[in-house]
């Protein structure tokens, strides 16, 4: 559980960087605060230390578990660089990314927990688009994020291209063009309740997962708690 957290904190510390986000749950991000060359060093030293807390377990299939989920953290990373500002992404293409991004380091925590791997996978992507949708509709004081980042990054999350399927406003602002008041568009077109449908579709698909699983009952209301959330 530490190995995996630790990787996690690696992670959102280099996201900030590479994304170029000032904040993190309301307080300035490592690289703000302390430079980007320091925040490198953190994240790497993040990622070290993961690897060898886990290591000292002795367990080599534990290390290549987590191994591949980083590799997959990878590939998701460079996958949304590569559909920045294109409005045109497909669904399938932003969900595999989802999969890649957060569902991997979900599974490695099941799997290496003596769990169930593809409901962690699954969950992982239900909570990704539930906090697609909260980076457009939720309230700062309880996300601790300002809310259209993704818009002003140009990444395409399924609200932004739902929205954009329809509404061409939303799609050029996805592509790198005005962005006032393309919030409320994205609320107006449907888009909101179209992707907290399909979060709660895989919330679903991971509870189906869980037959005989140990624990069931907390596990199920993870499933919940995961699209249900407000931060």
């Amino acid at each position: 559980g530490v190995a995996v957290e630790l990787v996690h904190m690696a992670t959102l510390v280099h996201d900030d960087l590479i994304d170029g986000a000032a904040t993190r749950r309301g307080r300035a991000a490592a690289w703000t605060e302390h430079g980007e060359d320091v925040a490198k060093a953190a994240g790497d030293y993040l990622f070290a230390r993961a690897f060898a807390i886990l290591a000292e377990t002795g367990d080599p299939a534990a290390v290549a578990v987590l191994a591949d989920a980083c590799l997959a953290l990878a590939r998701g990373e460079a996958m949304q660089r590569l559909q920045r500002h294109d409005p045109d992404t497909t669904v399938e293409a932003y969900l595999e990314r989802c999969s890649l991004k957060t569902g991997a380091l979900f599974e490695a925590a099941c799997v290496l927990g003596g769990g169930n791997g593809e409901y962690g996978r699954i969950l992982g992507v239900a909570f990704q688009i539930a906090d697609d949708v909260l980076d457009c509709a939720g309230d700062t004081i309880e996300t601790g994020k300002i809310p259209g980042t993704d818009l002003q990054d140009g990444t395409p999350t399924l609200p932004l291209l739902l929205a954009a399927q329809t509404d061409p406003v939303v799609h050029a602002a996805l592509a790198g063009g005005p962005r006032e008041g393309v919030l409320v568009r994205v609320a107006a077109s449907g888009a909101l309740d179209r992707s907290r449908a399909l979060a709660l579709h895989y919330a679903s698909e991971a509870r189906a997962c869980l037959d005989g699983a140990s624990r069931r009952e907390e596990l199920e209301a993870l499933t919940w708690a995961v699209v249900e959330r407000r931060s």
